[in-house]
């Protein structure tokens, strides 16, 4: 690969396997030089690796045992959709990678208002999925808290039970209580 050859005869042996350290050195570099873009690729990166991607953007829910292609899809829909966090198609994606299904619903009281026509209560959104593939409730309403702005209430139903607030509360008192779904 590019490197210098020498050509010695066999009287030198010391010569030849001092030279072969830096060749070793050389080769090693450069094959790390070689591989490191699958180092920061999602579908080859190794599993530690691909914890460490996660976490740079943000995903830090990652669970070490889950299943390495779970994990390796998580990091790269979690990727895609970065640019939608908090908002409602993000919302969307997020459930249908915590649920693996594509029939969620995400419905929210927020918009744009002119100027003294916004509403005075805290903006909410409902949401719905089935049932979670692999995260435990409270694991999905952690998630869910980190990804929504601040201030925003929500409810949150999987598989038809209403996890959050729990015991059915409304959102809205637990604000006006001074805590923030």
């Amino acid at each position: 690969t590019g490197g210098m050859a020498f050509v010695l005869d066999g009287s030198d042996d010391f010569l030849r396997r001092f030279l072969m350290i830096f060749q070793d050195v050389s080769d090693t570099v450069l094959h790390q030089i070689d591989t490191l873009d699958g180092a920061f690729d999602p579908t080859v990166a190794s599993p530690e690796m691909l914890r460490t991607l996660g976490a740079w953007i943000g995903i830090d829910w990652i669970d070490p045992t889950l299943d390495e292609s779970m994990q390796r899809r998580a990091v790269q829909t979690y990727s895609s959709m970065l640019r939608w966090r908090g908002t409602t198609r993000g919302m969307v994606a997020l459930l249908q990678l915590l649920s693996d299904d594509p029939d969620v619903t995400v419905e929210d009281s927020g918009g744009f208002f002119p100027e003294g026509d916004a509403p005075r209560e805290a903006p909410h959104v409902r949401l719905a999925m089935g049932s979670s593939s692999w995260a435990t409730a409270d694991d999905v309403v952690g998630i869910v808290r980190a990804e929504l702005p601040a201030g925003v209430t929500f409810d949150l139903t999987i598989d038809g039970v209403q996890v959050w607030p729990p015991g059915g509360e409304s959102p809205r008192e637990r604000v006006g209580a001074g805590e923030v779904g």
